[in-house]
């Protein structure tokens, strides 16, 4: 269970779109959550990805070698 409080624009923008396509302001609410949890979840895999590259812990590869594995050559 989770409780928020959001600025009076966002909560009448949130209810006009749920009034609007009928469906409630939880679905929505819900559906921003997880699309944002994503692209933040990324967002730190990549930023730990690239910490190990430059720390040398992790090497790159590069895209034409990558390419060639999978039989992606032009």
């Amino acid at each position: 269970m989770l409780a928020i409080r959001l600025p009076a624009e966002v909560e009448s923008r949130l209810d006009a779109l749920a009034k609007a396509t009928g469906r409630t302001k939880t679905f929505y609410a819900r559906e921003a959550i997880l699309e944002y949890l994503d692209d933040l979840e990324d967002l730190y895999l990549a930023e730990q990805r690239l910490i190990d590259i430059r720390a040398g812990k992790t090497q790159t590869v590069p895209l034409d070698e990558v390419m060639k594995r999978h039989g992606l050559e032009g």
